[in-house]
Parts: structure tokens; sequence; C-alpha cells
């Protein structure tokens, strides 16, 4: 009888802890949706418009991207005074511009098929609606990122198609325990030729827009090395947009004499 107790004991305090644990770290995410403008406001954001500059290899180079909220993308990068679209999704297949051959070229369906599932994320973060998405959280504990204190939250988000397979697509956030944004996330890259290799990003200069707060400087590291700096100069919520833009050119037919 005291064995069949303390089984019970032991399955309520697990019960308890889990409900604890799943509480908490739905307080964190829902204070920094609320800090950043609330569910409401973001949701009534069908469009975005962004302008900024990317640094790679100490070159900068002026950007504008488009985000509609069925996922739709396209992000042009003006290099030396000529425009390329280095990342485009126009709600079925993903492109971008060769910059050999300066021809648009689609990825595979696989391919395409990963970014329709992530481009749901583009405006607002992962973690807006992230029930509605099918994605789940979990409260790693605290940690230290950059310095400052953080909640560890794991984010588990639509698995992505890895040569026919399907693998896990987890992302760990770090949350300011005073502020309750996030200031870091990291991820463990699952194909391409950096796969294996574990990419960070850090976030700051949250400005408000509009009611809204985004994410102006982004610091993009692989395995510790930094790749990309994202500086965000201007954004613009719910502008209009030609629809148009999110097809990928096509090649035009050679001119017969």
């Amino acid at each position: 009888m005291k064995s069949l107790q303390l089984l019970f004991c032991v399955a309520i305090f697990c019960f308890a802890t889990t409900n604890t644990n799943a509480q908490t770290v739905e307080t964190i995410i829902d204070t920094y949706i609320e800090n950043i403008g609330g569910h409401d406001a973001w949701n009534k954001v069908i469009s975005m418009k962004a302008t900024g500059t990317a640094k790679q290899q100490g070159v900068d180079y002026p950007f504008i991207a488009t985000y509609l909220k069925d996922g739709r993308t396209l992000v042009n990068v003006d290099m030396q005074g000529q425009q390329f679209t280095v990342e485009a999704f126009d709600g079925d297949t993903e492109w971008a511009m060769n910059f050999q051959t300066q021809k648009a070229e689609a990825t595979d369906s696989e391919s395409s098929l990963n970014y329709k599932n992530s481009a749901k994320d583009n405006i607002g973060d992962a973690f807006l609606n992230y029930k509605e998405k099918g994605y789940t959280v979990e409260l790693l504990g605290k940690g230290e990122f950059e310095g400052a204190e953080c909640f560890k939250v794991k984010l588990t988000k639509t698995p992505e198609l890895v040569e026919g397979k399907e693998v896990d697509n987890i992302e760990t956030y770090y949350f300011d325990t005073e502020s309750f944004v996030p200031l870091g996330m990291e991820t463990v890259m699952t194909s391409g030729p950096a796969k294996g290799t574990t990419a960070q990003s850090i976030f700051s200069n949250y400005q408000e827009i509009d009611g809204l707060y985004i994410v102006h400087s982004v610091i993009n590291k692989y395995n510790g090395q930094t790749a990309l700096e994202v500086t965000i100069k201007t954004v613009e919520f719910n502008v209009e947009v030609d629809d148009s833009i999110f097809k990928m050119p096509k090649e035009e037919a050679p001119v017969k004499n």
C-alpha cells in the first residue's frame, strides 16, 4: 500500500510540475507578444515592407524585403547598382536569381515545401499564433545569452523534409527575464552545405512602428563566426503590394532572325 501511495504522490508531483512548466512558458510567450504590440494588432498585419542593409565580409548591400501574411516573399538586394532577387516565394515555389547566369532559378519541390512551412513566420514571428501553426514550446529553465540572464525556450516547428525524410525542426530561444523579448536564437542546420552547423541569431534594437515593436538589428553566426549583419532602416505595415512581383520571371525565348 505504501508503494502505491508513493507512486501516486510521485505522479501527482510530476503532473503538477508539468502544468506549472507549461503555464510558465505560456506566460513568457504571452507577455512577449503583448510587449511587442499584442495578438490582435499583429493579426491585422497582412503585408510588411522593410528596407535596410546587409553586411557580409565587410561589404554593405542595401535591400528591400516584402512579405505577405500568406507567406509570399520577395527580397531584392542592390549589388553595385544592380538589383538581384536573393530570396523569393510565390506561394508554391521558392526561387532566386543565380549570380553567375543572372537568371531566375526555382529550388526543388522539397525546398519549396520547407520554405512554405516556415514562411508563415515572416510577419510577426514563430511565436505568434504558434498553437494554431501546430508548434509546441517547452521551457528549458534559465541560462545566459550575451551576458544577460534569460529563459531558454525550446520551439518545435513543422518537421523539415531532408532527402524525402522528416527531420526535427527545433529552435532554442533566449528570452530576457526582464523585458520578455528574445535576445537570440540557436538551431542546428539539418541540410545543405552547412548541415550540422550551429546557427545563431542575435536580436537587438527593438523599435516601435505604428504601435508594433520589431527587431532592427540581427547578427547571424555559424559555429560562432559572424556571417551576416542585418540592419533595418524602415518598416511599413499593410502597404499595397502588386502580386506579380512574387512570380518568377520567365526566360525570354531567343529572337529568331
